[in-house]
């Protein structure tokens, strides 16, 4: 699992419908390149960042391709976490623990 976080020029967010332009033409860049990631959200947040996306890939090169594909359409900062489910941590910190 990957969080992307995206910031964008004040210009591009005060238009709804270049938004939304800016935004169908990232995702059929995403599925057109990544075909195998899967959208699991996004998100609007306030913050330093514009945009929160949390989607599933099977590696690490291809998160950088999605957050590559963000800069070249439109992002003026995108930084990219790996992710591990609460759970799955928990297991993690058990075994250090033993």
């Amino acid at each position: 699992t990957f969080i992307l976080m995206t910031k964008h020029s004040p210009k591009s967010m005060h238009d709804a419908g270049d938004r939304r332009k800016m935004g169908k033409e990232w995702l059929h860049k995403v599925k057109k390149i990544c075909p195998e990631v899967k959208g699991i959200a996004h998100y609007a947040i306030l913050g330093p960042y514009d945009f929160m996306d949390i989607y599933e890939a099977s590696d690490i090169e291809t998160a950088h391709k999605i957050s590559l594909i963000s800069r070249s359409e439109g992002a003026l900062e995108a930084e990219s976490w790996e992710a591990l489910e609460y759970t799955d941590y928990l297991k993690v910190l058990q075994e250090i623990e033993s």
